[in-house]
């Protein structure tokens, strides 16, 4: 997908608007789960999440094409859609965001702080993605798929931090949503020539990509339901699924009741607050510790976008 080269330069240009994440390995955690587990923070990014890296990239490219595209148009149910509506910004791009009904309404509110037009509408995810690409003929707009090139150039640069900072890590614990960010780990880990496992966390009510993987083709289902609205996919990209099919290690599925607990156990070791979808990794690290203990591991923190009522409701709620 990209050269070594080519990622240094991605590097570069993110560095130029935040600087690299830290990856801390907190104590408490490393004594819970009986290994070194180092977390990479990239819920401390300029959206509280990853994938501002791919949309800094994406419409850095758009904007010195031929053909600049007079506006860009996507769903989400967050942290894409805050991606877009920050670069697009910068860069005096016009964004518009398709959201599902019952968003998170404190995501709602920064992506249009962010000075994208927000549109509510559909049942779930990939809903909101059809109605976006009707929007699309209708504003002349160019969409934006969940996963792209530069999208995955974009955050791959969280990787290649991580694996410049720390050394022979034994596995890397990545969420799975539409595949953008493990792709982006498997592509960097080959690139710098490293034997680090990838292993994939997905919800047990969101498992698309653990039924492909184990089948080794796509496996669409028909619902996705998870606390961890970052992974509720029900169907995965083709792209996607060749890299993570190739590349990872294996898949761990954990339940909402594990990924409360991982969020609570966050919270009580590091005083971050974390999404669903972040704490996930988490959960399935405390899900194999047994298989872990005394490796040199690293969890993904991809984001901290949840508003106060979900994150107190779901860590109220661990059995």
């Amino acid at each position: 997908m990209f050269t070594l080269k080519q990622l240094n330069q991605a590097s570069e240009l993110v560095h130029q608007v935040f600087s690299a994440t830290p990856q801390y390995a907190w104590p408490q955690l490393c004594e819970a789960c009986g290994c070194e587990v180092w977390v990479k923070h990239e819920n401390h990014t300029p959206t509280s999440a990853f994938k501002v890296r791919g949309g800094i990239v994406l419409i850095d490219a758009l904007m010195k094409s031929e053909n600049p595209p007079k506006g860009l148009i996507s769903a989400t149910i967050g942290n894409h859609g805050q991606s877009l509506a920050f670069a697009g910004k910068r860069a005096g791009l016009a964004v518009t965001i398709v959201v599902p009904e019952g968003n998170n309404e404190d995501q709602n509110r920064a992506i249009r702080s962010h000075g994208a037009s927000l549109v509510v509408y559909g049942h779930d995810f990939e809903a909101a993605r059809q109605h976006s690409l009707t929007l699309q003929h209708e504003l002349g707009y160019r969409a934006v798929a969940p996963f792209e090139y530069e999208l995955v150039l974009g955050v791959a640069t969280y990787a290649l931090e991580l694996f410049n900072a720390v050394n022979e890590l034994d596995t890397v614990y990545v969420p799975i949503g539409m595949g953008s960010g493990i792709a982006g780990v498997i592509k960097t880990r080959d690139l710098l020539g490293l034997s680090t496992k990838v292993v994939g966390v997905v919800a047990e009510g969101a498992p698309t990509f653990a039924l492909s993987f184990a089948a080794g083709e796509i496996v669409n289902t028909d619902t996705a339901q998870t606390i961890a609205d970052g992974v509720k996919t029900r169907s995965p990209m083709h792209e996607a699924f060749e890299i993570i099919n190739k590349g990872c290690d294996r898949i761990v599925q954990v339940s909402d009741n594990e990924i409360a607990k991982a969020m609570m156990q966050y919270y009580q070791a590091t005083h971050n607050v974390t999404e669903g979808a972040g704490a996930i990794t988490l959960a399935a690290l405390n899900k194999e510790k047994e298989q872990m203990a005394a490796k040199k591991v690293a969890i993904i923190l991809t984001g901290s976008n949840i508003d106060y009522q979900r994150f107190t409701q779901y860590i109220n709620s661990v059995n």
